[in-house]
């Protein structure tokens, strides 16, 4: 059981830190690798053939243009989940619609603009669809939200 976490920026890192910290609570691996769809577009086809074959979901961090999550996602079967990130002028709006606004057949979830925490959610609820412990798992997360 295992998540990729993409990022296109090392300034990104910070942001997608937490979602580790909440797969890990959930006792999913998980991995951090920066490579951006502009600058080192090998390094990104590279992350998507190892990500084939060790993981079971992606998640895909961009600001501005967002590329990232949209170019995994043409590229693979595996489900993706794109985090806007809060950067330049829009403050991470222009990255929320180009997520949200994928061509038909290449689908890529996508969470509130810095939301690593519910990227980190969401990718366990997919994984419990094949992973009845985890589902326990997030029932137990879901009653003690309740508590909080």
């Amino acid at each position: 059981m295992k998540v990729g976490i993409i990022c296109g920026s090392e300034s990104d890192l910070p942001i997608l830190e937490k979602a580790g910290k909440q797969l890990d609570e959930f006792g999913i691996q998980n991995e951090i690798v920066v490579a951006s769809a502009h600058r080192s577009p090998k390094k990104v086809e590279e992350f998507v053939q190892k990500a084939e074959q060790e993981c079971d979901c992606v998640i895909a961090a961009a600001g501005m243009s967002a590329a990232l999550p949209g170019v995994i996602a043409a590229q693979t079967t595996l489900p993706v989940i794109g985090i806007p990130i809060a950067s330049g002028a829009l403050k991470g709006q222009d990255a929320l619609f180009s997520i949200a606004q994928m061509p038909p057949g290449v689908p890529v979830a996508c969470v509130a603009i810095d939301g690593a925490k519910n990227a980190a959610i969401l990718a366990a609820q997919i994984l419990a669809l094949k992973y009845p412990a985890l589902k326990e798992k997030l029932k137990d997360f879901k009653k003690n939200l309740a508590k909080k």
